[in-house]
């Protein structure tokens, strides 16, 4: 989702510093890849650990996503400048949303549900696969859904 700024519009002039979508893309794949091998392998610590990777950079900002912080430093300087930049709030949301399913999951294996754990954290998996590889995010689009509903205006 680029972000298109309105030089007259009061809430653009508020909107946070748009992003490389790249990072959220990077964070999304390590994401997947890492609750798919700890299925396969039933690594189940791998469920909070990720949720606390999730949560730093969500509620934190990149500088503290460890994913996030990783791309900027390692990957970003190696690539060509992005074509586009993105509004941060739609992943950041998105990201929440992980957290609080891989939340949920280590509860689930906390109380003896593993199969509940797996599906949850594999939920996650598979929609953080899509946005990594086709860029489909569903946390942010249902973020700009919500955000329209209350009246904040959003990039298109």
């Amino acid at each position: 989702m680029a972000v298109h700024v309105d030089s007259q519009s009061s809430s653009a002039r508020s909107a946070p510093k748009p992003i490389d979508p790249r990072g959220p893309r990077t964070n999304q794949a390590v994401l997947t890849v890492a609750l798919v091998a700890g299925f396969v392998l039933d690594w189940r610590a791998v469920v909070p650990i990720f949720a606390v990777v999730l949560l730093l950079g969500a509620a934190l900002g990149p500088r503290y996503g460890p994913v996030l912080r990783l791309y900027a430093a390692v990957i970003r300087p190696r690539l060509k400048p992005p074509g586009e930049l993105e509004d941060p709030r739609p992943p950041r949301f998105a990201a929440s949303v992980g957290v609080v399913f891989l939340a949920a999951a280590s509860v689930a294996f906390l109380a003896g549900i593993p199969v509940l754990a797996w599906i949850l954290a594999l939920v996650v998996a598979a929609l953080a696969a899509l946005a990594a590889v086709t860029g489909i995010c569903v946390g942010c689009e249902i973020y700009l859904v919500l955000a329209r509903l209350r009246g904040v205006e959003v990039p298109r």
